[in-house]
């Protein structure tokens, strides 16, 4: 099934090109694939051409060309309370193109599963989520999904990090805390690894399927605090106690939900190898990355 779509009608039509986006662009290019991004400023959109991304910024171009001529397409930008922003103002459009698409990737996150007290989820859990971005998301997959014929391979996410994403400056800055809340888990991935699924996915299209993208080790967050303070040689930050450290509502919110989320399809269905199953492979590459740079 898959030699066809590599050897001909490379084309991707990215909405919302940000972080993990731009990982996979580079293989991509590789490859010999045209890449069209959407993002929502010239600044940015200098960037993406820099990387070698054709690059829209929308709201506002006209998309009717990029996508009659985009046989892959990627939808990374997020939903709000008035739905998903690329339903409302291309649904239409999208679903016309049904017949010449082979793949349609939809990033989600693994924050549709809700709360299950530090359990395991996978991707036949029932979605319960208990915020509203989560709700968010699920009625976005939902819209997603009811598009007859599309070719949709939904990717829930769980916290990503990686270059310029990761908690050394605010070790180093002093300003990293490790807030303890007994029994709080939360699952991550490293987005070279969101690349290479997606990536891999591409080459192996499975309309209809859904995938968890997360590494091989949920870990409390204090312990990845105090990994990241001992890959510098720093103090170990303050602990301060979940129920009366000062918090935005934000970040509050994120200890609402605890789940080690399970990873076996990405590894099963796509054959992949993660190259970071842990944060303690992750931040010292990340790391290593920085220093190479010289951050």
């Amino acid at each position: 099934m898959a030699p066809h779509i590599w050897a001909m009608n490379k084309t991707l039509l990215s909405f919302g090109h940000g972080f993990s986006a731009r990982a996979l662009t580079p293989m991509l290019l590789a490859e010999g694939w045209r890449v069209i991004g959407t993002t929502r400023s010239s600044e940015k959109a200098a960037a993406l051409v820099a990387e070698g991304v054709e690059a829209r910024i929308w709201p506002g171009a006209d998309l009717s060309a990029d996508i009659a001529a985009a046989r892959h397409v990627l939808i990374s930008a997020g939903p709000g309370e008035s739905g998903d922003p690329v339903l409302a103002a291309l649904g239409a459009e999208i679903a016309a193109a049904v017949p010449h698409l082979d793949w349609v990737g939809y990033l989600s996150t693994t924050g549709v599963y809700g709360d299950h007290r530090g359990g395991w989820v996978d991707e036949a859990t029932p979605l319960t989520p208990s915020t509203l971005r989560g709700q968010w998301r699920v009625e976005a997959e939902a819209a997603w999904q009811a598009i007859p014929g599309l070719p949709l391979h939904v990717f829930r996410l769980a916290g990503i990090y990686g270059p310029g994403r990761g908690p050394f400056a605010k070790v180093r800055a002093g300003t990293a805390r490790r807030i303890i809340k007994p029994g709080q888990v939360f699952s991550r991935i490293h987005v070279d690894d969101i690349a290479q699924v997606l990536h891999a996915s591409l080459a192996r299209p499975d309309p209809g399927v859904v995938y968890n993208l997360c590494d091989d080790d949920p870990a409390p967050p204090e312990d990845v605090i105090g990994h990241a303070a001992e890959l510098l040689g720093l103090p170990l930050p303050p602990a301060e106690d979940f129920e009366i450290a000062e918090m935005t509502p934000m970040a509050r919110s994120f200890y609402a939900e605890s789940k080690r989320v399970r990873n076996d399809r990405i590894k099963d269905n796509l054959g992949v190898t993660l190259r970071y199953p842990s944060y303690r492979d992750g931040l010292p590459a990340l790391l290593a990355l920085e220093q190479a740079k010289g951050g």
